[in-house]
């Protein structure tokens, strides 16, 4: 099947969130949602994921699953805010234990933190399935740019989180805590390796030198002839090399330490103080 998809694109993080639903009928799915943060005063703002709330109402559709490619360092998600008006199941990588226990030592999270998942409805492993209505979804483990990152396939859709971005701007950064430049490239040839008018969806866009629109559709058959990283048949060792270069040049994203204490947590903020506030950590030279 062919499902429909309906991208929502955030200038501020330049993030693509998806619905992806039924081509006949009105199961649907939320990937990759937004909630907007305001570093500067702390503030959370819910207009993003409210688009795609009209959306969903507009054209009556029952969200079945709220899922996440991975933990996003450079965007909180949305997906509690979705659920509470929408319903359905959050979902994420079952790597998440590794995430939580990697980042609850950084954040200094104590016991009181629990690294096994639960904060999720539903952890998947590579080679599960899941269904929106009468679509198949299919699930492959693609980490690199985290251990937990994964890919929804379904139908003739893939969507790959940070893995790729489109073929003129390459592939996702690996210097992350618990990330790799070697398990990355065996992630892309994973994904490279369905039919080649599979559709790519990526999860942001920052547009390369020379295109002046933002993109986030493209194919497996594109990426495999064009892309600037990996495209061609690239040595694994020569992508290696030139993705741990790359990423040693990089900054930090500027919403990294907010994004992983509130996206570790399924997107929940840590729990208030007796006097009902909500406090994010600032870690001194830890990333």
């Amino acid at each position: 099947m062919q499902p429909y998809v309906k991208a929502f694109f955030d200038n501020t993080t330049n993030t693509v969130s998806y619905v992806l639903r039924e081509p006949e009928g009105s199961a649907a799915a939320v990937i990759d949602s937004v909630l907007d943060f305001d570093q500067a005063s702390g503030r959370t703002d819910t207009a993003s994921a409210d688009t795609i709330i009209a959306y969903v109402r507009e054209h009556d559709l029952r969200i079945e699953w709220i899922l996440e490619t991975h933990v996003h360092a450079d965007h909180l998600s949305a997906a509690p805010y979705l659920q509470e008006r929408l319903g359905g199941k959050i979902g994420i990588g079952s790597n998440i234990t590794t995430v939580q226990d990697t980042f609850g030592k950084i954040f200094n999270e104590g016991t009181e933190f629990q690294r096994d998942g639960s904060q999720f409805d539903q952890l998947f492993k590579d080679g599960d399935s899941f269904h929106v209505g009468q679509m198949r979804g299919d699930v492959l483990h693609t980490p690199g740019h985290t251990p937990a990152c994964m890919t929804y396939v379904v139908g003739d859709a893939a969507f790959v989180g940070d893995t790729l971005f489109m073929p003129d701007f390459g592939t996702a950064r690996c210097d992350f805590p618990g990330g790799s430049a070697s398990d990355l490239y065996n992630s892309i040839q994973r994904i490279l390796s369905l039919p080649d008018d599979t559709r790519i969806f990526v999860g942001h866009d920052y547009k390369a030198p020379g295109r002046d629109t933002y993109a986030w559709e493209t194919t497996v058959g594109e990426q495999k002839a064009k892309n600037v990283h990996v495209g061609g048949n690239r040595a694994a060792e020569e992508f290696v090399e030139m993705r741990e270069t790359r990423d040693a040049s990089l900054d930090m994203p500027k919403l990294i330490l907010p994004s992983l204490q509130v996206n570790m947590r399924a997107g929940n903020m840590p729990d208030p103080d007796p006097q009902g506030d909500v406090f994010l950590k600032l870690p001194v030279n830890k990333l």
